[in-house]
């Protein structure tokens, strides 16, 4: 999934990033409420991942901004606060889960896909379409109960596009949650990716839609 993660202290904030990009996600690391005051409005994230103790406004702050603007992103909450009165009200102010710190990234990693899972209306880490077959807890895949090869930006695309089975998802979606924010495409560019996945699901698994974008179908 592609997380933004703010966090002023920089020794958790690299170790959480570096942590969180071995499992497979893409994170966008910001250290400033201020400079992440508008992140939701410019960019599509899954998940947000969010410390209460920041310069510029504070998490609390960001927190009530961004739900009074109807963003609608998972929030989860870092605090170095036991206080569970804290926690309760950054859960009433509208966020969906909290974590303490010292944080086991683990557990974290669980929290967030837990999250997503309920954004997305799905019960387990299993996405299904057809007899394509993903598991988000192992990172893998199956095609008829055969086991998929896949690289890590191709488990990616298949992954955002099985979270919307018969849906579009659009390019630039897609692209966000490959690259980030200035990791342009490359050698990896979104169209490369789509043919090599269209080789091992079948040409037609995988629809264009001139200037919307991609979907997957049984």
């Amino acid at each position: 999934m592609r997380i933004l993660f703010i966090e002023d202290d920089d020794i958790l904030g690299d170790g959480l990033s570096e942590g969180l990009s071995l499992l497979g996600h893409q994170v966008d690391w910001l250290t400033r409420g201020d400079t992440a005051a508008h992140a939701l409005a410019d960019n599509a994230f899954d998940a947000v991942i969010l410390d209460l103790s920041l310069p510029g406004f504070t998490g609390m702050e960001l927190l009530r901004r961004w739900r009074d603007e109807g963003f609608r992103e998972p929030i989860l909450v870092l605090t170095a606060d036991e206080d569970t009165r804290r926690c309760v009200e950054a859960l009433n102010e509208g966020a969906d889960d909290y974590i303490t710190k010292p944080i086991d990234l683990d557990e974290l990693d669980a929290r967030l896909k837990a999250l997503l899972r309920r954004a997305r209306g799905h019960a387990d880490n299993l996405l299904e379409c057809g007899d394509i077959r993903l598991d988000r807890s192992d990172r893998l895949a199956w095609l008829g109960g055969e086991p998929l090869d896949l690289s890590a930006y191709e488990y990616v695309v298949l992954e955002s596009l099985l979270e919307r089975p018969g849906r579009v998802v659009a390019r630039s979606q897609l692209e966000a949650r490959l690259y980030g924010w200035g990791d342009g495409p490359d050698s990896n560019s979104l169209s490369v990716l789509i043919h090599k996945l269209r080789s091992k699901l079948g040409d037609n698994r995988i629809e264009t839609l001139r200037g919307l974008g991609y979907r997957v179908s049984p």
